[in-house]
């Protein structure tokens, strides 16, 4: 015991406003509201990279003091990096599940007095340096109380809850290897953000992203108004209702009339589609522009709807009824036929709303496929017909141990069902979203995720088991169930869960799986659509699983069907799961670990009767050894859709400081910038650098061997952004993870660039970011807001020159604020500025009067 610890517990002895071992209603909410509890990282580079000490500090500004010894309370947090202590300070920490913690207090707890603080430490897994790595809505139980929050962390700033990050072994990963990540400052992003060229407003204007194949600007310009009319084939009457909503909402009200009727002398937008367009090539569209005429061709339905999308990124940010925009030609044809991103919100559920804007603005960006990640082990997001207990079980999580009436809390969302995170689509909100998707040309492709990453599925499953059984029917209990009673194996995932597996060798997994098809088949369906594609997840499942099954050995049993032993089920799974999926007309996908034997052989393709075949390639940690995943899969005949991890997964910070949000194992950081320069047609020209920011300058010496090359590009279908939402648990957080960084997928997905080859084009990549950079400042990130949507706006770079202070932004023509007073006001910065040797500059971009950036510092 220390010293501290001597005189806290010789305090506690005579302080008289002692709790009792049994806390109350009252004194428990008392002592949460009053007590600070605060997270901090002690030290990184205790256990080179492999674990760190952090701490949890108590300080008791309540009027309820602590007993010593045991008593019946407990503090639960949510730590995503698992806990190793099993003992410190006077409490026992038990991990739960999950990011679940609790600490207990045991007979060498010394109290804690009205006004003073313990601090325990305790050692954890990996690293943290990141904020957002801690979780808010840590709590208390005691007896059969209703579960208290520390008030301090019912929150989203991060510094209610956390203790700053200063030194190096707070602010790096580690020091053994050395973490080489040049961390974020005001200087550094100065010299990033420095540039050879330059550009006009008036050619950002001119910017359309995605860039088209070929643009010709001409002299002169058409002024649109509401004297325009509308001409259209009558197959386009979807797009022309979509078309007309968005012009209504820069006050333009256009007549129009379908092409049988004969157009009159007004200026007129004429809606056309020629199936020889571009030799009938899918999606492409011609636009032309004219004073008193404008034109747009497809060569089918979409190409139409993306030449309307064209013309529309040529109205300026913020003009009403009367819109110029310059004379132009375009021929357009898109590069990928996959142009996706992925959603995650199942971890966190952050609304209805933020579902449709997404889907709203990748339509404007001309990107097609929307992977709704709806199902994991923290939430099930969707209503499914017969199977209420998804939606009221796994949609929501509380404090409930047995999980009969919630899932278990995770992710800061404390013990309520109130907490973030909650929540699930109706299932008439998802027809309504199929709808709104499908006009804007868009696909949803939902993920049904298994056979791992399942548990918000599987313990859904109990709770309707336990229910049935309860009423004596048994038999329709076990239907869907998806877990073997019986089941010893012993397994934790990368997410520190142990009982995420949906039993692979139960028929009724399978009929859950059939069931669910099924109630999306007929979503799809009312929405006047089809579900034609759909992903199964099959990605990280616990080493371990179905091991000690007894249902898998009565498989293993049967000498006839193939099944030897516990590495033969993963390919059991796919099987059954691509016939379910096959019987129905619909397209399988998968992780790329899912369809893979080992490190480097996939599944044998012919074992699966679908013709296509999706494989999402993630994992291209250079080092690790396997990001040449893309490549066999796609030579072994399945259809690859590039997701990697080190430019493509939104979750990731935007740059590396301890204030931004986000997982970094894949990369310290990912801005606009990198994702914007991934090279989709050759992966290996992406190897940049290692996990610990070591330059690559030879791919095959790092991994050890050679690398294969693509023998079908053709089974390259496109690529897609990521987002996954572990530490995303509000819209405004999630949207701004994700714009403006989904444009660059969408200028990747659909145009290829001058500057891409086998290493890229330094000279001609400054001239295209800054032409893009600059359209989003001048144009798109106003447009992003104006329509509700929360974009990022990056921080400032700043450097002193003596007395004089330069700024400048990632993103030219974005205002630039700075302070002299630690904020208490702000001032534009249009030229450098005059400061005095000790002052300190606080300094931060600005849209409008709402959105500013995170501040930074210049000292």
């Amino acid at each position: 015991m220390t010293f501290k610890q001597h005189m806290l517990a010789s305090l506690l002895i005579t302080t008289p406003l002692f709790a009792n071992a049994n806390l109350s209603q009252s004194q428990l909410d008392s002592f949460t509201q009053g007590t600070k509890l605060v997270f901090a990282v002690e030290d990184n580079f205790h256990n080179g990279a492999s674990s760190l000490i952090a701490s949890m500090t108590l300080t008791n500004d309540s009027d309820i003091a602590l007993g010593k010894g045991k008593s019946d309370w407990q503090i639960y947090i949510h730590s995503v990096r698992k806990i190793h202590s099993k003992s410190a300070a006077g409490f026992d920490i038990e991990h739960i599940n999950g990011d679940l913690h609790r600490f207990v207090p045991n007979e060498d707890f010394a109290g804690l007095a009205v006004g003073e603080s313990i601090k325990i430490e305790f050692e954890a897994a990996v690293w943290v340096a990141a904020y957002s790595d801690f979780m808010p809505r840590a709590f208390m139980v005691s007896q059969q109380n209703t579960p208290a929050i520390f008030a301090n962390t019912d929150t989203e700033d991060f510094k209610q809850y956390i203790a700053p990050f200063e030194r190096e072994n707070q602010l790096r990963r580690y020091n053994d290897p050395v973490d080489k990540t040049q961390l974020a400052s005001a200087k550094l992003r100065y010299e990033r953000n420095l540039s050879s060229v330059s550009i006009t407003k008036e050619d950002a204007l001119k910017r359309i992203i995605p860039q088209p194949q070929k643009v010709d600007f001409n002299r002169g310009s058409a002024v649109l108004d509401s004297t325009w009319e509308l001409h259209f084939a009558g197959r386009l009457t979807s797009e022309v209702a979509v078309f007309k909503a968005d012009l209504a909402n820069y006050g333009l009200e256009l007549e129009s009339k379908a092409d049988h009727i004969k157009a009159s002398k007004a200026p007129t937008i004429y809606l056309k589609v020629d199936e020889s367009l571009a030799d009938g090539a899918a999606e492409s569209y011609q636009l032309e522009i004219d004073d008193d005429k404008i034109e747009i061709v497809g060569s089918d339905n979409a190409g139409v709807f993306y030449g309307i999308q064209s013309l529309l990124a040529l109205f300026p940010a913020g003009s009403k009824n009367t819109i110029t925009v310059p004379n132009v030609e375009i021929e357009d044809t898109p590069r990928f036929v996959w142009r996706g991103m992925h959603y995650d919100n199942a971890r966190n559920y952050h609304g209805k709303d933020a579902l449709f804007k997404l889907v709203e603005q990748m339509a404007r960006y001309k990107l097609n496929k929307f992977h709704w990640h709806f199902s994991d082990d923290e939430g099930w997001r969707v209503e499914i017909p017969g199977l209420p207990e998804l939606t009221e079980i796994g949609a929501h999580r509380c404090f409930d141990l047995e999980e009969q009436r919630c899932l278990l809390t995770q992710l800061g969302t404390g013990p309520f069902k109130s907490g973030s995170g909650n929540g699930y689509l109706s299932r008439e909100d998802f027809v309504e979203l199929i709808k709104f998707a499908h006009a804007r040309h868009i696909q949803i492709i939902p993920e049904i995720e298994g056979p791992g990453h399942a548990r918000a599925a599987i313990k859904s499953m109990e709770a309707r088991y336990n229910t049935l059984k309860a009423q004596g029917k048994l038999e329709q209990a076990k239907a869907y169930l998806l877990t073997d009673p019986n089941d010893e194996s012993e397994y934790i995932t990368v997410q520190n869960y142990t009982d995420n597996s949906f039993n692979v060798c139960l028929d009724s997994t399978y009929a859950f799986i059939e069931k669910v098809t099924y109630e999306l088949q007929a979503m799809y369906r009312d929405a006047g659509t089809r579900l034609t594609n759909l992903h199964f997840g099959g990605d990280e499942v616990g080493s371990g699983s179905w091991t000690k099954s007894p249902a898998c050995e009565t498989l293993f049993s049967d000498a006839n069907n193939g099944i030897a032993g516990a590495a033969d089920l993963k390919p059991y799974f796919t099987q059954k799961v691509a016939h379910i999926l096959a019987k129905r007309g619909i397209s399988p996908g998968a992780w790329e670990d899912g369809l893979m034997y080992d490190r480097v052989n996939p599944f044998k393709r012919d074992e699966f009767p679908n013709q296509t075949f999706t494989a999402n390639v993630w994992d291209n940690i250079w080092e690790w050894g396997v990001a040449d995943r893309a490549y066999r899969l796609a030579n072994d005949g399945y259809q690859v859709i590039l997701s990697h991890g080190t430019h493509l997964y939104f979750d990731h910070p935007y740059e590396a400081h301890p204030e931004e949000r986000g997982y970094y194992w894949a990369t310290r950081f990912i801005d606009t910038k990198k994702a914007f320069s991934y090279m989709p047609d050759d992966v290996y020209a992406n190897a940049d650098f290692t996990r610990t920011r070591e330059p690559i300058v030879n791919l095959e010496a790092l991994v050890g061997r050679a690398m294969p090359k693509l023998e079908k590009p053709e089974n390259i279908l496109g690529m897609q952004g990521q987002v996954w939402s572990e530490t995303i648990r509000t819209e405004e957080q999630v949207l701004a993870m994700i714009f403006p960084r989904i444009l660059s997928v969408a200028e990747r997905a659909w145009h290829k660039a001058s500057w891409e080859g086998g290493k890229i084009a330094v000279k001609p990549f400054a001239k295209d970011w800054l032409s893009f950079s600059t359209a989003l400042a001048v144009k798109e990130i106003p447009k992003l807001v104006s329509a509700g949507v929360d974009v990022n706006l990056p921080v400032p770079g700043a450097i002193r020159k003596g007395n004089t202070v330069y700024a400048n932004s990632a993103f030219p023509y974005l205002s630039i604020e700075y302070s002299l007073d630690n904020g208490a006001t702000w001032v534009n910065y249009a030229d450098p500025i005059s400061v005095s040797n000790n002052a300190a500059v606080l300094l931060r971009t600005r849209l409008d009067d709402k959105n500013t950036s995170r501040i930074t510092e210049l000292n």
